[in-house]
């Protein structure tokens, strides 16, 4: 740094710390960007670390909820066959990628101040947006295999390298299809396909990640997990903001697919995100 007239050197931001573990709580590098921390509580710590998840309720309020839910109804209107394709169609879902350079309405969404708290959390160094991604199952559809967003073998205690976090768009309930989760399973060491033979059957120890629309699921990206059938008839939209270990490569390379009028809108912090403060390729 350079030091200000008269000698006075400027003031080092230092990131906040775990008061319990003494671990650095952020990323310096967000807070040089204007992010405000918001830290958690003991217990969503906790559930972090032992569950592998947790649900905060009330994130999205009622005014952004609705332009979120008709921003991803149009969009999968207009996109139609080809919605989903930068990253994967499923038969059964209505998929949505690449929502960072859909719509200005999604920008808060990768900058939720909890949300990267409990990222950081996690992950304990910097990391950038992996990937924004919308998800609803039809009515009859929507199992998956029980699987893990990292793909290598796990080791208990970490480092853990993937975060994701599921916004409810509509209520999450055990009949309209809630995410399937099976708890502290982050801990398991090796792959889950050492340990499960049938990844569709429910797991014994299984619970479902249910919620008012207008919250949000964060879990570990070692977590087992799963969409479930949707045996209602109507919409269970959500949408599916993924984090990365800053040495890892992206789902979405956002150098790649930015775009000119989404590069103009994006602040210092967002830039830092998605990884992309040398601007598009």
């Amino acid at each position: 740094m350079h030091n200000q007239p008269g000698g006075i050197k400027p003031r080092e931001i230092k990131p906040p710390g775990d008061q319990i573990s003494g671990r650095p709580a952020l990323d310096h590098e967000l807070l040089e960007r204007g992010f405000s921390h918001r830290p958690l509580t003991t217990a969503q710590r906790q559930a972090l670390d032992t569950d592998g998840f947790l649900v905060l309720e009330g994130i999205i309020s009622p005014d952004w909820l609705a332009s979120l839910r008709h921003a991803f109804d149009d969009i999968h209107d207009r996109e139609g066959d080809k919605a989903g394709e930068e990253v994967a169609q499923m038969e059964g879902v209505r998929r949505l990628a690449d929502l960072i350079n859909k719509g200005s309405v999604f920008d808060a969404v990768y900058l939720q101040p909890e949300l990267l708290t409990a990222v950081f959390h996690v992950l304990q160094r910097p990391f950038k947006l992996h990937s924004l991604n919308g998800h609803d199952p039809l009515p009859g559809s929507g199992l998956q295999i029980l699987h893990a967003d990292w793909g290598q073998p796990a080791e208990p205690g970490g480092p853990y390298h993937v975060v994701n976090s599921m916004w409810m768009l509509d209520d999450f309930t055990r009949v309209n299809g809630s995410t399937r989760c099976v708890p502290g399973s982050h801990r398991i060491p090796g792959r889950i396909t050492d340990h499960l033979a049938d990844r569709l059957a429910d797991h014994p120890d299984q619970v479902h990640l249910t919620g008012r629309a207008g919250s949000v699921a964060v879990f570990n990206g070692g977590l087992w997990h799963s969409s479930y059938v949707n045996r209602s008839d109507a919409p269970r939209r959500a949408l599916h903001c993924a984090f990365i270990a800053r040495e890892h490569p992206q789902q979405t390379n956002q150098r790649e697919y930015l775009r000119p009028e989404t590069d103009q809108r994006l602040s210092p912090l967002a830039r830092y995100v998605l990884d992309v403060e040398d601007g598009p390729r």
